[in-house]
């Protein structure tokens, strides 16, 4: 049986991870699917009118009610669902405006919290991927770059490099 989502076979999902100036990572416990009970970064897919750095900064509001800025690009992850679907989630890195209480958004999940980074990276449940980018030695984030017009004829009402 095929995979059948409203999103098609070719889906754009962002994750945005925020750290605390003291340190700590803002991680939610989320209610359902694959990542039901587990920790992991805030995150959800790309909607029409919206860049995906735009998406990642809206989802973490959305989920956590913190406000943020883009401060870069920390990666990709891509893969394949059941041979079907092409499932692909960019990974920015945001940073919090000050003295923001978090709220959790109850419909989607069970708790939001900062936690300190080396005690997700012993937590039986963290996810995979936030173990990986707990893990990761490379903090080379790749910067917004913005302002630039490719030409007219393109058409863009939004245009950004992450380089």
């Amino acid at each position: 049986m095929g995979v059948e989502h409203k999103r098609g076979k070719i889906w754009l999902a962002v994750s945005g991870l925020v750290i605390s100036p003291e340190g700590n990572w803002l991680v939610v416990k989320k209610k359902y699917g694959g990542l039901k009970g587990k920790w992991s970064l805030p995150a959800g897919f790309v909607e029409p009118g919206e860049t995906a750095d735009e998406a990642a900064v809206r989802e973490v509001e959305e989920e956590t009610g913190v406000k943020c800025k883009v401060k870069g690009l920390l990666g990709l992850r891509t893969g394949v669902i059941r041979g079907e679907v092409s499932d692909n989630m960019v990974l920015f890195l945001l940073e919090a405006e000050t003295g923001q209480s978090l709220k959790v958004q109850e419909s989607e999940l069970f708790d939001v919290q900062y936690r300190d980074p080396k005690e997700l990276a012993n937590d039986p449940d963290a996810s995979v991927l936030l173990k990986y980018i707990l893990n990761s030695s490379d903090s080379s984030v790749k910067p917004l770059i913005d302002g630039i017009n490719p030409g007219d004829t393109f058409g863009y009402t939004a245009y950004k490099l992450f380089l």
